[in-house]
């Protein structure tokens, strides 16, 4: 197919194209208002009339980069926590804007990665959600599904042999297994009867709050509660799946207890259980190389949960409210200026914490370890 020959043939066919594109951008694609750019206008409008700090995000991403699991788990390790996180966090916006019948879809694909998420459909069910606990366990098992039909031997390996076997990922008495079996193993019990009651006993302290929490319609502290909780039963929780705590500064902030949320997340930054690492015994071995799980046991026990929704803008920023809302009040000549909270009646704004930790720009390491000298990367 060849096109016009002529001058004015190739003028008129440039004008066309140029009219229908023209007619498609005005039509067809969803307009934006000059979004960025008002956000740009009540940013200064803020710093100028209301005394709002300019820079509270970019500090916010740096408080993230600073956290220990999450820096592990994305930039020493490359692991998918962060994405994990996102997936289940679009559920718990989705309960909690009132559009719950299509929540359900990103616990599932996380659970079908991870076990650790499954407890999530758990919180669905306690919480009366049948639908999305059904198509979360509906997507969780397709892609299962999927797995081993690409790949039999591998999805029958998994299944039958390297999911029972812990001793595969590492020793559980690894300073960086943060779980209730971490702290038994490290005690030198590593027999299953103890675990198993502590284990029942954290599950039976869950469903009782995350009910509360969700029947309230909290699905922020419900979800926090629940990835608190998670961390806490899984046989072997690394340093760097801890990520799942993030949700719970969310609700500490929300609450007001932000000095207690500046303190035990600059516990979380300070990579401090690893001065246990060659000898975790006696009293200071015992509270210090389980450090991080007396914090995941305290959010579990003391999150507050069915709090008004006054929402951040991220859950692990610093104090933004006046700035968040003065930005809201800017002007705008065509609509209303957009907000830093979307859905400010519905959401505490949880599921912001993926956006945050995806453009975080820092990495570190913790005390003079080694990659080479981390027994956890392949989990």
């Amino acid at each position: 197919m060849t096109g016009p020959r002529t001058e004015r043939g190739r003028l008129l066919l440039v004008l066309a194209l140029a009219a229908a594109v023209t007619a498609f951008s005005a039509t067809v694609p969803l307009l934006r208002g000059f979004f960025d750019l008002r956000v740009y206008y009540g940013t200064v409008h803020t710093w100028v009339h209301h005394g709002g700090l300019i820079y509270d995000w970019s500090l916010a991403l740096c408080a993230l980069a600073l956290f220990e699991p999450l820096r592990d788990t994305t930039f020493s390790f490359g692991q998918v926590n962060v994405v994990l996180l996102a997936l289940v966090l679009t559920d718990a916006r989705l309960l909690s804007s009132g559009r719950g019948r299509w929540a359900g879809a990103g616990i599932g694909l996380a659970a079908a990665i991870k076990l650790t998420p499954a407890l999530f459909i758990g919180l669905l069910l306690l919480a009366g959600r049948r639908r999305a606990a059904a198509q979360a366990t509906a997507v969780a098992a397709a892609v299962t599904a999927l797995a081993a039909l690409v790949d039999p031997a591998a999805s029958r390996f998994y299944w039958t042999r390297a999911l029972w076997d812990t001793s595969r990922v590492g020793r559980l008495d690894y300073v960086s297994n943060q779980s209730l079996q971490g702290v038994l193993a490290r005690l030198g019990e590593t027999g299953r009867p103890l675990w198993a009651l502590a284990v029942l006993g954290t599950l039976c302290v869950w469903a009782w709050r995350g009910r509360r929490a969700a029947l309230a319609g909290d699905w922020t502290a419900a979800f926090a509660l629940t990835g608190a909780a998670a961390c806490l039963v899984s046989p072997i929780t690394w340093v760097h799946h801890l990520v799942w705590l993030l949700p719970s500064f969310a609700v500490l902030l929300r609450a007001g207890h932000r000095r207690l949320a500046g303190a035990l997340y600059a516990v979380l930054c300070t990579s401090v259980v690893w001065l246990w690492f060659d000898d975790a015994s006696g009293l200071d071995g015992f509270l210090g190389s389980n450090l991080y799980t007396w914090i995941t046991l305290g959010l579990l026990l003391g999150l507050p949960i069915g709090q008004p929704r006054a929402a951040l803008p991220l859950p692990l920023a610093l104090p933004l409210a006046r700035s968040a809302s003065a930005i809201a009040a800017a002007p705008s000549p065509a609509s209303p200026a957009p907000t830093a909270v979307p859905d400010q009646s519905s959401s505490s704004g949880a599921p912001d914490v993926a956006a945050a930790t995806g453009a975080a720009e820092a990495a570190g390491r913790g005390l003079g370890r080694s990659p080479s000298s981390e027994p956890t990367g392949s989990t």
